[in-house]
């Protein structure tokens, strides 16, 4: 994959800022139990010493504090993790907190018995850095799980349609690619000993029309920010439009609120 023509720190300088836009606590709100779900499937011990990889504001990273766990959780945008502080505070769950790049980890090799991502290390730009990443601090024989949104799912099908109106940088793979289960076989095949994977489906509720939901992200989720505030009038005025009949689309509510199911693909290797 050609990089060299991509400046790769001003890249990331304009991640973190996407990320760090709009208030996404809001966003993760309607997760949060999604996120114990997935969390509570991984069957995580008391004791185990776990990182969560893109935490967010503490979505993951509190429910496997919760089960016992040494929780240890990373991320790029300095406002999310200062919200995961104050949750984990509330609950009296001593969580650590640190600012770090799924790509260059800021642990020693083989520290943790679990390390974690949900819907976080899949946007970092450098899919086989990310992969070398959470092998290497992971202890051989731990378990490395990520949940990914699919190419074919709701949430990939709403990447798809913002991309061609904000086309992104044409050497970057896309997040998606971490859905697919040969890439992340490919991704993982010389560093695991076992790899499963298996389809999920996340439920997205909201209290509101799916018109409403377009203007909740634009208004909280960082990226969709972005991406809105890259284009003139038209090109926002078509992106929201597109949005809409999406969410529509896939919308199984009929009492003027929304719920829509979003595929993702689970994943769960063993370091070898």
């Amino acid at each position: 994959m050609p990089t060299a023509t991509l400046d790769f720190a001003q890249l990331k300088s304009g991640m973190k800022a996407s990320w760090m836009a709009g208030d996404f606590g809001q966003i993760a709100n309607f997760t949060a139990g999604e996120a114990e779900k997935f969390v509570n499937r991984l069957g995580i011990k008391p004791g185990a010493r776990v990182l969560d990889v893109a935490c967010g504001t503490g979505n993951t990273a509190i429910p496997a504090a919760r089960s016992g766990a040494s929780v240890t959780g990373v991320d790029i945008a300095t406002n999310l993790l200062e919200q995961a502080r104050k949750r984990a505070a509330a609950e009296g769950l001593a969580i650590r907190f640190d600012e770090g790049d799924a790509e260059e980890l800021p642990y020693p090799d083989q520290t943790f018995d679990v390390v974690l991502s949900m819907f976080g290390a899949m946007f970092a730009p450098r899919p086989d850095r990310v992969a070398a990443e959470l092998v290497r601090v992971c202890k051989p024989g731990g378990l490395i799980a990520m949940a990914n949104w699919t190419p074919e799912g709701f949430v990939g099908k709403s990447f798809q349609l913002t991309s061609k109106l904000v086309p992104p940088p044409p050497e970057i793979p896309p997040p998606v690619l971490w859905g697919d289960e040969q890439t992340v076989r490919q991704r993982f095949a010389n560093a695991t000993s076992s790899l499963g994977m298996t389809r999920q489906k996340a439920q997205f509720i909201y209290p509101f029309a799916p018109r409403d939901v377009v203007a909740f992200f634009r208004q909280y989720f960082g990226p969709t920010q972005t991406a809105f505030s890259r284009l003139d009038r038209t090109g926002q005025e078509t992106m929201a439009a597109q949005l809409e009949s999406l969410w529509t689309e896939y919308n199984t509510a009929t009492d003027g609120t929304t719920r829509v199911e979003a595929e993702y693909l689970e994943v769960r290797a063993i370091r070898a």
